[in-house]
Formats: C-alpha cells, sequence, structure tokens
C-alpha cells in the first residue's frame, strides 16, 4: 500500500493513542481542564474513527456505475487508484453502518432517560431551583433542562448538617451551571462510536464530579466542608444506585481525598502535549481527506478528458 494507504490509516492510529493516553492525561489536570480536555479528545477520537472508514468505505461505494455517473468520474479509474482492497473497503462501510446504528440507539436511550425523569418531577412542587421529593430514601442529583433543576429527596435532607446541605446543593447547582450534562452525552455518545473511549467516558464523569466539588467548595468557601457532605452523603445512599450527576456521584473516596488535600495545581506541560496529538489527530485527519479528494479528482479528470476525445474523434 503506497504513501496515500499509509495516510488513510494514519489517523485511526492516532485517534487510537489519542484514545488509550486520555484517562492518564486527565487524572494529571485540574478537574475543569481535564473535563474539557477530555471531551474534546472523545469529539476528535471518535471523528476520526467514523470519518476515515467512511472516507475508504466510499472508495467502493463510488465504484457503484450509478453513483459513478451520478459524481462524473470514472469507477474503472477509481477502482485500479484505490489504496484499499474491495474487502477491506466493505468491511469500513459496514462498520460505519454498525456505527450510526450504535449512536442511534444510545442517543435514543439517554432521551427516554431524560424524558421519563422530568416527567417524574414536572409535578413537584419547586422553589426557585430546587425540587424536593418525600422519599426516605436519601438521594440528590441535578436535572438538566431550561431551567434545570437540582431534586433532592427529604432523606437526604435530614441525613445532612445545614451546612453540608448547603455544601451539596452547591454542587449540584455547578452541575446545572456548567453544563455538565452536555459534557457526559457527549463522553457517552463518543465512547457508543469508539469502545476504546469508554475508559474515557469513567475518567471525564470522575472530572465533572472534581469540577463540581471544587466549583462547591468556592461558593462555602470550606473544600473540607464539601468533603464531609459529599463523605455523609454517600454513607447515606450507600447500596443504591448512583445517578448521573449526583453528589455521590464517581469513586467518593478519592473525591474526599483531593478536597482535603491542597488545590490542584495547574500543569500545563501534559495538557500542551495532549493538545499536540490532538493537533495531530486533526492534521492527519486532513491529509487523508485530501488524498481521497484527489483520487476522485484524479478519476473524475479523466473521465471528462476520455468523454471529451469520444466526442472529438467519434466511432
Amino acid at each position: 500500500m503506497g504513501i496515500t494507504g499509509f495516510a488513510l490509516w494514519l489517523p485511526l492510529l492516532v485517534s487510537a493513542a489519542v484514545a488509550l493516553t486520555a484517562p492518564a492525561a486527565g487524572r494529571r489536570l485540574p478537574p475543569r481542564t481535564a473535563a474539557w480536555l477530555l471531551t474534546t479528545a472523545a469529539v476528535i477520537a471518535a471523528g476520526a474513527w467514523v470519518t476515515v472508514p467512511a472516507m475508504i468505505g466510499f472508495t467502493l461505494v463510488g465504484q457503484i456505475p450509478e453513483v459513478a455517473e451520478e459524481g462524473r468520474w470514472s469507477p474503472h479509474l477509481l477502482a485500479a487508484d484505490t489504496p484499499v482492497d474491495r474487502p477491506v473497503a466493505a468491511m469500513c462501510a459496514l462498520a460505519v453502518l454498525v456505527c450510526t446504528v450504535t449512536l442511534t440507539v444510545v442517543s435514543w436511550r439517554q432521551a427516554r432517560l431524560l424524558v421519563g425523569t422530568w416527567r417524574e418531577c414536572r409535578d413537584l412542587p419547586v422553589a426557585g431551583d430546587l425540587v424536593v421529593v418525600d422519599d426516605p430514601v436519601p438521594t440528590a442529583f441535578a436535572l438538566p433542562g431550561l431551567p434545570g433543576r437540582v431534586v433532592v429527596s427529604s432523606g437526604m435532607l435530614r441525613a445532612l448538617s445545614a451546612d453540608e446541605r448547603r455544601a451539596l446543593l452547591a454542587h449540584e447547582r455547578a452541575h446545572l451551571r456548567h453544563r455538565h450534562h452536555v459534557f457526559l452525552l457527549v463522553l457517552q455518545l463518543t465512547a457508543a462510536v469508539n469502545p476504546l473511549l469508554r475508559r474515557v467516558v469513567g475518567v471525564g464523569g470522575f472530572a465533572l464530579e472534581r469540577w463540581a466539588d471544587e466549583e462547591a467548595g468556592a461558593v462555602v468557601a470550606d473544600r473540607g466542608l464539601v468533603a464531609r457532605a459529599v463523605a455523609r452523603a454517600a454513607l447515606a445512599t450507600r447500596g443504591a444506585p448512583a445517578a448521573a450527576l449526583a453528589a455521590t456521584g464517581g469513586p467518593v473516596p478519592q473525591r474526599v481525598r483531593a478536597l482535603l488535600a491542597p488545590p490542584p495545581p495547574v500543569r500545563r506541560r501534559p495538557a500542551l502535549a495532549f493538545a499536540a496529538l490532538l493537533v495531530a489527530c486533526c492534521a492527519s485527519l486532513a491529509v487523508a481527506g485530501q488524498d481521497i479528494d484527489g483520487l476522485f479528482d484524479a478519476a473524475t479528470t479523466a473521465n471528462t478528458a476520455g468523454a471529451a476525445h469520444c466526442t472529438v474523434h467519434p466511432r
């Protein structure tokens, strides 16, 4: 396979490197930076993971006479110049189809979950952005929407002191204020496209919880208080499944240790190194796109020249 073939596969290799190194990079960065970088990396890696097979698969689709006639290129020249074999191109086209179906299913499930939660909470009494559920089971989570709501049960309110309740609500309001549900949804959708990104979802979710922890610590001016609130809320909900963007989400012991330690320092080198990897992924994808575009341009030019020759010298 020539240089064109290598350029086609390079974005897949770089996107795989992005997916595999993203969790380690996310753990070394402050939570806000980690959340943004991990989400951006997931989008780029998933985009490359789908775009490259789509481009390769289209080299096979473009050889269909009806498609070639519509695009005005020569299917024979395209088949001769394509740097991948037909079985490989067919597998790539099938992979894109599978990714599309998986993405649709995951999107539908997430939409149903959100709508179902909204239906359960829409008739409950609201005080500002706070919805209190009369339920002895301790629970608290951020419910996105326009506007968003913080949902907390009476059982959770009874389990915490007044200061701890204030810290807990500050945590959930940070989720709403910074649209953390959008970050989480993007991470989940990218993992549906690229299975290598499943670990990134966990690390990204942890970064979002830590981001909300730090925001709550700034609001109540006491990171230790937030640590106590998170720990006590987790103990109260022990054994119950945690909702997305809940104060008890993620590895709670690690969150408590981070809150009891000094604030995380800003580390520029890991962020810059990982950003350079993202740029390399985008650049390799651009080169692959140019090669595919050149492949079809050559087939189109040759086909146009052949048609003109036949017009000048009819048989």
